[in-house]
């Protein structure tokens, strides 16, 4: 089997550019974001608010990870954004089951990165109150 080397490729949680092994690493997060809207009857996706959006580095249509916690639930979606300044974090689809509005929950993001990179690597964390205001 040969690999181009700029593929990128995994083997049991381990990835790969050519031969130089990646880690799966923090790039940002929004915590103790309050959800603001749930509506099941829409396409699953986390709506959050384009200001927040650029400040944290995240990008529309990115995965996340969203972590209730209130309720402890975990679940993964994308993200579409929300109106500028609204400080807008809605559930849709399956995952508004998941969640209520007022819920505190943090939302991550990941990146692969290999050794080189990670020398000056530094996630980027976004405290929020609870109108969704950054705080850091």
């Amino acid at each position: 089997m040969t690999l181009e080397v700029s593929a990128i490729f995994w083997i049991s949680n381990l990835f790969f550019r050519g031969e130089t092994m990646l880690r799966k690493m923090l790039l940002s997060k929004l915590h103790r974001a309050t959800v603001t809207e749930c509506n099941m009857h829409y396409n699953a996706s986390i709506k959050i608010d384009q200001e927040l959006l650029k400040l944290s580095g995240m990008r529309e249509y990115e995965q996340v990870e969203v972590w209730d916690i209130n309720n402890g639930e975990r679940f993964s979606t994308y993200i579409i954004p929300g109106e500028p300044g609204s400080r807008t974090i809605g559930i849709y689809g399956a995952a508004a089951r998941k969640v209520q509005v007022g819920d505190i929950v943090i939302i991550v993001n990941y990146g692969l990165m290999d050794e080189e990179e990670l020398d000056s690597y530094q996630p980027c964390i976004i405290l929020l109150d609870e109108n969704n205001n950054p705080l850091s």
